[in-house]
């Protein structure tokens, strides 16, 4: 079988501890070589293992603003 194309997470490595967390941004590191993911996350290492942040904020008059960060590759 063929795995999915495109993982939704949302705050899924919240609760994890160091050691698991590392576990988990591993994991990660192999699904990218055959998929896309979108993580929700306020993990800052989480973060740094990202291609992209997207970061939406609230504009005056209720409107949303999208921010699109490319993270270099010495920063990850």
């Amino acid at each position: 079988s063929r795995p999915s194309p495109f993982y939704v997470m949302d705050e899924v490595e919240a609760a994890l501890d160091d050691v698991n967390l590392h576990r988990f941004l591993a994991l990660i590191q192999e699904f990218r070589q055959e998929a896309q993911l979108l993580i929700v996350s306020h993990q800052k290492r989480t973060m740094e293992a990202g291609d992209s942040l997207l970061g939406v904020t609230m504009q005056p008059g209720g409107s949303s603003r999208v921010i699109v960060e490319r993270v270099s590759a010495q920063s990850a």
